[in-house]
């Protein structure tokens, strides 16, 4: 019996439908099993990589699991992912729902995916196990006493407490603004303004043993949308260490994408997204071949531990790509 994979909410994401449909071929050419991709529109470019795709409706409808189980059932799927923040809970939760059905989650628990989008959460599990991170506040009057007391000081984001792709995020450089934004939306945070280098990690985490056994990390050079844009690649085992500790901490499983800033050589954890990040593609051309990691999983095989083995130096330079229908 073959693996059959569904990607959910797939949008532009056309690499990794791509670099599925490879890890399912063999060396003759010979399809080991298919990918298939949903999206809420018809017009989303990387639906049309895959093997089969369907029109899905929005993940917030009542009968969205329902069409989800049912294209496991049509497809004999073996493994479901998402690539999109707010659906990695979703599929948590029905976990159990989905093995009935003979399906994997790719993906980590729903505790950990629910902190993982909740910004506020994130911060306090990182203060209180020991790690570094932006200072982070919900209450705007302690913030503003911090400021007066010297502890913190502008600019600062305001930000929403649950939110994806850098949407609705405000620099702030004075009190009136942080004001008038609290007064024009709920849930908001306020979240110190990191002045150092940002750096990705793409990071596996064996589904099987719980070992971390591939870690790449890059020095971001450019952002756009909330995505990386230009990067090259770097090592430090320092880093390294310290993504092992807090990865093995937190219980993370599968794969998963870490922000970090790098200030006068400490390292600070900003935020984690349980799921493929925009800048994967960077790693996987450097040899971190993730989607093989999760196809040996899925077919009952552990993982050997492989962290740091790529090149330095490497640069991912993304453009622009038309597809025509």
């Amino acid at each position: 019996m073959g693996i059959n994979i569904l990607i959910l909410s797939v949008g532009t994401r056309n690499k990794i439908v791509r670099y599925f449909k490879k890890a399912l071929t063999d060396q003759d050419g010979n399809r080991l099993g298919f990918v298939v991709a949903t999206d809420m529109s018809d017009i989303a470019p990387a639906v049309y990589e895959a093997d089969k795709y369907y029109r899905v409706p929005c993940m917030t409808a009542p009968d969205y699991m329902e069409v989800i189980f049912n294209i496991c059932r049509k497809e004999k799927i073996t493994a479901v992912l998402s690539l999109i923040d707010p659906e990695l809970s979703l599929l948590a939760k029905y976990k159990e729902e989905f093995a009935a059905l003979g399906v994997t989650v790719i993906g980590s628990d729903y505790a950990l995916c629910e902190m993982s989008l909740d910004k506020m959460q994130m911060y306090e599990w990182l203060i209180t196990h020991g790690y570094k991170t932006a200072g982070s506040y919900t209450d705007k009057a302690v913030f503003f006493m911090d400021v007066e007391a010297g502890k913190i000081s502008y600019p600062v984001f305001v930000k929403p407490v649950r939110g994806s792709a850098s949407i609705a995020i405000s620099k702030v450089h004075d009190k009136e603004t942080v004001d008038m934004l609290f007064a024009h939306a709920d849930n908001l945070m306020i979240q110190e303004f990191l002045d150092g280098q940002e750096i990705g990690a793409d990071v596996y985490i064996d589904m099987l043993s719980g070992e971390v056994v591939s870690i790449f990390t890059k020095r971001k050079i450019v952002m756009r949308a909330g995505e990386t844009d230009k990067a090259v690649s770097f090592k430090d085992e320092k880093l390294f260490r310290l993504i092992e500790r807090f990865v093995k901490e937190a219980g993370y499983r599968g794969q998963i994408d870490i922000d970090i800033f790098e200030i006068g050589g400490s390292y600070y954890i900003s935020e984690v997204n349980p799921r493929f990040g925009g800048g994967y593609p960077h790693a996987y051309e450097c040899g971190c071949d993730h989607i093989k990691l999760i196809v040996n999983n899925l077919k009952g095989k552990s993982n050997l531990v492989n962290i740091g083995d790529y090149a330095e130096g490497i640069h991912m330079m993304k453009y622009n790509e038309v597809m025509i229908r």
